[in-house]
């Protein structure tokens, strides 16, 4: 069953098309903004436009803009085509391609956050997570290391207070997505944001998420 792969929840603007475990077409650009205009033209550009059978979506967390934009093209595509769509978490994404590259029994993913902060959550090697994801404080998500290796693109933080630990730089790439578990990948795909949205209705009410 073919799969269409959309992750616009980090900088990167990243598109796949896949055949089980196999990789049949990708595409990956870090753009950091502008998602919105990169990502239809590289669905068009996969084979016969990016039609598949299933959707998976990155749905976060990660930048606001960008995984709205990748959600609202993955429901339109589902909706259009007639196929389900589906989501994984960004942290988990990145943990498992990390996973393939390294020995360690457990690692700690750090994306990006946002107002100074960054989205950390802890990984066993079979994909567990070993806690809740979270948003805190480089000087905070350090301390929850306890000594794992940090993957991701927010470990800048975190070598600015601690410059000898060991980290791997990484973004959600699509075509690492079926290294997933059929369990990680079965995420409605809604936001996950991970913090409040910074925008206020007057009065200090949050906007609704809006329904596609």
């Amino acid at each position: 069953m073919r799969t269409l792969v959309i992750d616009t929840a980090t900088a990167a603007c990243s598109v796949a098309l896949l055949d089980g475990d196999r990789v049949v077409a990708r595409d990956h650009n870090v753009v950091g903004r502008g998602h919105a205009e990169r990502l239809v033209p590289m669905i068009a550009a996969l084979p016969d436009g990016g039609r598949a059978e299933r959707i998976l979506v990155d749905c976060g967390p990660g930048s606001f803009t960008g995984i709205r934009v990748g959600i609202a093209a993955a429901r339109g595509l589902a909706l259009g085509w007639g196929v389900p769509a589906s989501g994984y978490s960004s942290l988990a994404q990145v943990a498992a391609a990390a996973f393939a590259t390294c020995d360690d029994e457990a690692l700690s993913v750090v994306l990006e956050g946002g107002h100074g902060e960054v989205f950390v959550q802890p990984f066993a090697r079979n994909l567990t997570a070993l806690a809740p994801f979270a948003s805190m404080k480089p000087d905070a998500a350090l301390a929850a290391l306890e000594g794992r290796v940090a993957v991701g693109n927010g470990v800048r933080w975190l070598t600015a207070l601690a410059p000898d630990l060991p980290v791997i730089e990484a973004l959600p790439d699509a075509a690492e997505a079926w290294r997933l578990t059929l369990e990680l990948t079965a995420l409605p795909p809604r936001p996950v944001y991970g913090r409040a949205p910074d925008a206020k209705l007057p009065g200090g009410i949050t906007p609704p998420e809006p329904v596609a």
